[in-house]
C-alpha cells in the first residue's frame, strides 16, 4: 500500500534535555526513505528558535513560533526555557510548566494554518497538546525522553504503594514485579509519599500529565529493543497505552550526511587533541545544564578529582569552585565554565575513556553510544532509576556512595575514579558498554534495524490506518 502524504507536528517541552532528542527524531523521520514524502513542523517559542533553527540546519523542517506568556508569577521576564532559569530553582519548574497551558490558543490557530496533520508528537510535560490534537481531529503521540525500566518502576512503586509505610529514605524494598530490584525512598522525588501530597501544585501537575500521556494514541522511548528487553516487555504485555522504541536518538545523526567538520575548532576540542596525541585518558565529567549541587559537594567532587590523579574535562555552571584548585590541577584539568558543549563529540573522543555523570538519560544513551564507561552520580528526578538500571541492569556503570550526612566523600571520589580509568572493574565495564554500543548503533541500521522497523511501523498506523 502506498503512503499518503505524511505530515508530522513536533512539539518539545521548552528545556535543552527534552528538546535535543525530540529534534533528533525530527531528523530520523526527514531521512526516512521508505515514507518517500515526509514534512515535518516543530513548534517552539521566539526566544528557543535559534537553538531549534541550529539544531535542524541542513533540513526542510518547518519551525513555527508560539509567544511564551508575559509576566509569569516567579519567573524571570525573558525566560522561555528551563535551563535559564535562576540557579537552585526547582520551586519555579512547576509555575514554569503550567505556564505553557497559555500558548495553547496561539498553538491551535497555527494548526489550523498548516497542511492536514497526520500525527503529533508532543512532550510528557506538555499535557494540554492532547485536547488541542481532540479539537482538530489527528492522534497525539506521547514523547518520553526517558528509558522504559525507569517509568515501569516508578509505575510499580507507586501503583503498589510500596514505600507509603516505610520511614527510612535509606532502606532497600523489592519492586514486586522485578523482584531482583530494590529501590529507596531516597531514589523518588522528595515528599512524594506524603499523603499531603495530593493537594501539593507538583503532584496535581504530574497527575495531569499522567492522565493525559495514559488518553493519548501511544508513547515513544528513547531506547531500543535490545536495551532492555525485559522492560519493554512489560510495558507491551501491562500497559494499554502502544510503546514505540525509535531509539538511540543520539545516534541518528550519525546515520546522516549533513554534519560538516568545524572551521575553528573549540577550546576543549583542541585540548581533548592534545590529551590523545600524548596518550593520556581522560575523564569526562558533567551533571546537566539543570544539576543543584550544593557549593559542599562540588568542592568534594573538585578535591576527589584533584586525588585522583586522572585528567579530566568538567563542564560545570558558575565558579563556586575552591580556590586554587585549577592551578594546583594545571594541566591534567580543564575547566569549561557556563558554555555549552557538544557532549556526543566529547564522548567520542579518542581520549575520553570515562564519564562522571548525573545520570539524566540524554547522557547515559549518549555514553553508551561512544561506548564509554559511567561513574553514576544520580542527584534529582528519574536519575537515582537510570542509574539502577546502567550499574545493576546493564553493568556499564559503577556509582559513588554518598556518606551517611548525604554528601558523597572526596575519598569516594577519587577511589572510583581511578578503578574506572585505570582498574579492573573499568575495564569489565568498558567490555559491556563496548558491547551495547555496537547493539545501539545496529538498532538504527537503515532499513533492517529494530527501531527503524518500529518507525516504519508508527508511520504506518497512524498514515494509513488511523488511530
Amino acid at each position: 500500500m502506498e503512503l499518503e502524504k505524511v505530515h508530522v507536528v513536533l512539539f518539545p517541552y521548552l528545556s535543552k534535555g527534552h528538546m535535543i532528542p525530540m529534534l533528533q527524531l525530527a531528523r530520523l523521520l526527514l531521512s526516512h526513505s521508505f515514507a518517500g514524502d515526509i514534512s515535518v513542523t516543530v513548534f517552539t517559542t521566539p526566544l528557543n528558535r535559534p537553538f531549534v533553527v541550529d539544531s535542524l540546519s541542513g533540513t526542510n523542517a518547518t519551525i513555527v513560533d508560539v509567544p511564551f506568556p508575559d509576566k509569569v508569577p516567579e519567573i524571570p521576564p525573558g525566560v522561555e526555557c528551563t535551563d535559564k532559569l535562576p540557579a537552585l530553582s526547582s520551586t519555579l519548574f512547576v509555575p514554569f510548566t503550567r505556564a505553557t497551558k497559555s500558548m495553547q490558543a496561539d498553538f491551535e490557530r497555527e494548526l489550523m494554518l498548516l497542511p492536514r496533520v497526520s500525527f503529533m508528537v508532543s512532550d510528557g510535560f506538555l499535557w494540554w497538546t492532547l485536547e488541542s490534537a481532540r479539537k482538530l481531529g489527528f492522534p497525539r503521540i506521547v514523547f518520553l525522553g526517558m528509558n522504559c525500566a525507569s517509568t515501569v518502576i516508578c509505575d510499580s512503586v507507586f501503583q503498589n504503594q510500596l514505600l507509603s509505610n516505610v520511614k527510612s529514605e535509606t532502606e532497600p524494598v523489592s519492586v514486586p514485579e522485578f523482584p531482583w530490584i530494590k529501590v529507596r525512598k531516597c531514589d523518588f522525588v522528595k515528599d512524594m509519599f506524603d499523603s499531603k501530597s495530593t493537594t501539593d501544585p507538583g503532584f496535581k501537575l504530574i497527575l495531569d500529565q499522567v492522565t493525559s500521556m495514559n488518553q493519548s494514541q501511544g508513547i515513544i522511548f528513547n531506547t531500543f529493543d535490545d536495551l532492555e528487553p525485559v522492560f519493554i516487555d512489560f510495558y507491551k504485555r501491562n500497559r494499554e497505552l502502544k510503546p514505540w522504541t525509535l531509539g538511540p536518538l543520539c545516534c541518528v545523526n550519525n546515520f546522516l550526511e549533513y554534519e560538516v567538520e568545524e572551521m575553528v575548532k573549540p577550546s576543549w576540542m583542541k585540548w581533548l587533541d592534545k590529551k590523545r596525541d600524548k596518550g593520556c585518558n581522560v575523564l569526562y565529567v558533567a551533571f546537566g545544564s539543570q544539576a543543584e549541587i550544593s557549593r559542599k559537594q562540588l568542592e568534594e567532587i573538585a578535591l576527589g578529582l584533584e586525588e585522583s590523579k586522572v585528567s579530566f574535562l568538567w563542564v560545570v555552571k558558575g565558579n563556586e569552585i575552591g580556590k586554587g584548585f585549577e592551578e594546583r590541577v594545571g594541566e591534567r584539568g580543564m575547566m569549561v565554565r557556563d558554555e555549552w558543549v557538544d557532549q556526543r563529540k566529547i564522548l567520542e573522543h579518542e581520549s575520553v575513556r570515562g564519564f562522571l555523570s548525573h545520570c539524566g538519560w540524554n547522557s547515559m544513551m549518549e555514553s553508551i553510544c561512544s561506548e564509554v564507561p559511567i561513574l553514576a552520580f544520580p542527584l534529582a528526578a528519574e536519575q537515582p532509576l537510570n542509574a539502577i538500571l546502567v550499574v545493576e541492569e546493564l553493568r556499564v556503570a559503577e556509582r559513588v556512595v554518598a556518606a551517611s550526612e548525604g554528601l558523597v566523600r572526596r575519598e569516594e571520589i577519587a577511589e572510583k575514579v581511578k578503578e574506572l580509568m585505570e582498574g579492573e572493574k573499568g575495564k569489565e565495564l568498558r567490555r559491556n558498554v563496548e558491547a551495547y554500543g555496537k547493539m545501539a548503533k545496529k538498532a538504527l541500521k537503515d532499513g533492517i534495524g529494530s527501531s527503524w522497523k518500529n518507525l516504519d511501523n508508527l508511520i504506518n498506523q497512524f498514515c494509513n490506518n488511523g488511530t
